[in-house]
Formats: C-alpha cells, structure tokens, sequence
C-alpha cells in the first residue's frame, strides 16, 4: 500500500481550510462534521463556503500566511496556483499533513470517498488513481448500511462495560457477533429499542452461564486458491476464527481474508516435510475448541475430498468438539473451469474418477484395470510424484499411451500453469516441467484439445 488508511481524533484539534471556491467550500463541507476547530483562509470565499462558516468554522478574509499551519492537525487546499504551492511548502516544512485538491504531487496525504454513520465511518480510497471509482463504490455502500447504524453502535457501546464484565474475550466477540447479526440489530434498526434491550439482556445472562462450553471446528475448504472462488459461508468463518490452522495448499491470497487478529498455525503438509503429524494437529483443534475458541482448519479444495476431512471430523467427535464441515470447490472443478477442460463431455467422456497418488502405506492404489477404458476421465491429486507410475499402471491395464493428458499446475491462481502430454509422456513432461505448486494430473480424451493447441505453438515456438 502506498497509502495506510487510519482515523485519527479529532477533538480538541484546529484544522485548516485555505481556498473560497466550491472545491474548497466542498472540502469544508466534509472537515465542518468534526468535532475539530476549523480555520478558513480566503481573500474572497464564495456564498456556499461563507454559509458553512458558523459555530466551530471560522473564516478570516484574508491571504494564507505560512505560519498559518503551525500547530494543525491537517491541512486541506484547494485555492489553486499559485497558492496551494505554498501552502504544501508550508504545512510540508512544518511537519503537517497536507492535501491540495486534484494535486497529488503536493499532496501528503488523500481524502477518501466516506460512508458517515458515526461513529461508524467507512473510508474509500483509490490512491489517487480513480476517484471516480472510490465514489461509484461509497454509493454502493451507503445503499447497503442502514441510516441507524451508527445509534445501533452507540447503543451496543452503552453495554460493552456490563459485557467486559460477564464473558470472557472469546466469547465476547462471538457474543457481540450474535447482537449485530441477530435479532437485536434488527429490532433496534426496525425503531423497537425496548424490545432490542431486553433481548440483548436475556441472552447476555443465558450467555453467562454457558460461557465455559465447548467452542466449535470448522474443517473449512477454500477451493484450489483463487479467493474469489470461496463461498460466502466460507469467508464468514475465515473472519468469525479465533484460531486458523492453515493447510499447505492454501494460497496468500485466500489468507489475506482470514481475520488479521486471530491465532494462525501452519500445520501444511508437503512432500517429503509434515510440519506436524496428523495427530498434532487434532490435538490442537480439540485443545483450543475445549478452551471455548472457535477454530477454523483451512484446507485447500473441498475437506471431504482427499482432504482427510472426513477422518478428523471422527475424531473430534469423539472428543466431545462440536464440528462443522464448509464445504468448497474442489481443484478438480476449479481447475476444469480454469483451464477450459470438460471433466466429462458427451463426446469424449461418460464419467469421471477422481484418485489420489498417495494412497495408505498400508493398502493398496487404485484398481487400474477400472480406470483404464477410453472415454473416461481420470483426475489424479497430489500425483507429480507418482505420475510415471501412474501412467505405466494405466497403459498396462489397457489404456492406450497415446492417450491425452494435462497436467494443471496452480490452477485458479494468476500463476497457473497447463502442460500438455499423453500418457507415453506424461512422466517425463512432470519430470522436466519442475512442477513446485500444488498439481492436478487431468487424463483422458477431454484433454485432447489442450494437447493439439500445443503443437502450433511448440512450432511457432520453434521458428
């Protein structure tokens, strides 16, 4: 970020307004519903900015002065050249924050598009770049918040002391989740007060008495890695977490919209390094929800699909842990959706399987000779290492080697990768390829276009 949005208090401070034109009286209209002390600097205001100059907004006719910025909180120009030149000079040289309308350069600081629900206020910025957007997205929002939002957040504030005072600090959070998207926001913004306090009231005693409980797992799959594949559930438990153990193939992206606050764990699974046995990882889900924190395990894909979902959920369970499984899409379809790749087609292929490289130690693979008729697709996760295996297994039950394959590296992601193969080639094109993301092995005849468009470009390559 070049610019990091913060609010900063206001009370007991001056600010100033140097400029008389509708930009300025603009500027004014915006800085005048602070509780600060605001100074206008003009030789000649217009009608609009002089109506604004009441209460705690003076204006003085007059020329700016440099020393007219000592001691403010901020500065705001919009006078035009040569003026606003020196009045970033000025407030630069001084040590205060400046910003001269449609002037960047001179600029250190931004003005942000504001939804204003005060004390609720959601700042928009574009860093310059298109302010016109900022706007077109604060209209959006002020379409989506409800002009009482703010008396709901002042309301709520009258009863933080009594809350502090009952729950603990997880479950206060969850609790006031409950108020803002429950039954009491919706009385107290339908205008029914009484009837949001005494239901506020009620469930703070009943949440009193269950505050030593359980807290909860959610085994929370967030698709192959691009976030805007999550589902809205999802993303609700990804910012409700108090702790997140997060799985290997889970992209930064997906990450950025976990909860900035809560407690994260990398408990990933890689090739050849665990970062924590399986076993770790269950105790620690069981541990943290027995201490009543609502614990989210973040796994790439879908949980219930070669995502060990299925076995952790036995063994919660069984510990007495309340679990929820949030399904996601898994790499098989996203990737499918990403690459253009059919998993079945009525053409090329009437079913699909989906099988894993890494099967128990103790059991046997896949039963090759089902895999291996034409006009079948099969998707192989976590299979780069085994995929020379794969397609000896697959031609030796009977699948032809000139069979059409893909191998989908990062799919979904901005990085994502698509080579093409058949299963004569399919474990040296995996061998040379240098694969390090996570990867999806794709076979059957649904693939075949992707193999035939890479012949004119490995020509055109070759030219």
């Amino acid at each position: 970020m070049d610019q990091f949005p913060l609010f900063v208090t206001t009370a007991g401070r001056s600010i100033l307004v140097v400029g008389g034109g509708e930009e300025a009286a603009r500027k004014l209209r915006l800085v005048a519903r602070t509780t600060a002390a605001v100074d206008v600097i003009a030789e000649a205001p217009g009608a609009d900015l002089c109506a604004q100059c009441v209460g705690a907004v003076t204006l003085h006719r007059r020329a700016f002065s440099a020393a007219d910025v000592q001691g403010r909180l901020f500065v705001v120009s919009a006078a035009g050249s040569p003026v606003d030149e020196a009045v970033a000079a000025a407030a630069q040289a001084a040590g205060v924050p400046v910003n001269v309308v449609d002037r960047p350069d001179l600029s250190t600081f931004l003005m942000p598009a504001i939804v204003d629900r005060d004390p609720v206020v959601v700042a928009i910025g574009s860093g310059g770049a298109a302010p016109v957007l900022a706007k077109s997205i604060r209209a959006r929002i002020e379409s989506l918040l409800p002009a009482r939002l703010g008396a709901l957040a002042r309301f709520a504030d009258s009863f933080r002391p009594a809350v502090k005072g009952t729950l603990p600090q997880a479950a206060r959070r969850r609790f006031w989740e409950w108020v803002f998207a429950g039954p009491v926001a919706a009385a107290f913004l339908g205008g029914d007060e009484a009837r949001a306090r005494s239901t506020l009231i009620d469930r703070l005693n009943r949440a009193e008495a269950a505050a030593d409980g359980p807290g909860l797992v959610q085994l929370v799959g967030v698709g192959p890695g691009d976030p805007d594949l999550l589902t809205f559930k999802a993303l609700r438990a990804m910012q409700e977490a108090d702790v997140v153990l997060i799985d290997a193939l889970v992209s930064a992206e997906i990450l950025e919209c976990v909860r900035r606050d809560a407690l994260r764990i990398d408990v990933g699974k890689r090739k050849d390094r665990h970062t924590l046995p399986q076993a770790e990882i269950e105790r620690l889900m069981i541990d943290h929800a027995r201490a009543g924190r609502r614990v989210v395990r973040l796994k790439g894909g879908d949980p219930f699909l070669f995502g060990r979902g299925g076995e952790e959920r036995e063994h919660l369970l069984a510990a007495g842990v309340p679990v929820e499984v949030v399904p996601g899409i898994s790499a098989a379809f996203g990737c499918a959706a990403a690459t253009g790749i059919p998993l079945t087609h009525r053409d090329h292929a009437q079913g699909v399987t989906f099988v894993t490289g890494h099967a128990k130690a103790d059991g046997g693979g896949p039963d090759w000779s089902c895999l291996a008729a034409a006009n079948h697709t099969v998707v192989v996760y976590m299979g780069v290492g085994t995929a020379a295996d794969t397609a000896r297994s697959l031609i030796a039950a009977g699948r032809a080697a000139a069979t059409p394959c893909a191998v989908v590296e990062n799919g979904t992601r901005p990085d994502q990768r698509v080579l093409p193969a058949t299963l004569a080639t399919l474990g040296d094109t995996v061998a040379a390829a240098g694969i390090a993301g996570p990867a999806l092995l794709i076979i059957g005849e649904v693939t075949a276009g992707v193999v035939a468009a890479a012949v004119p470009a490995a020509r055109a390559a070759a030219l």
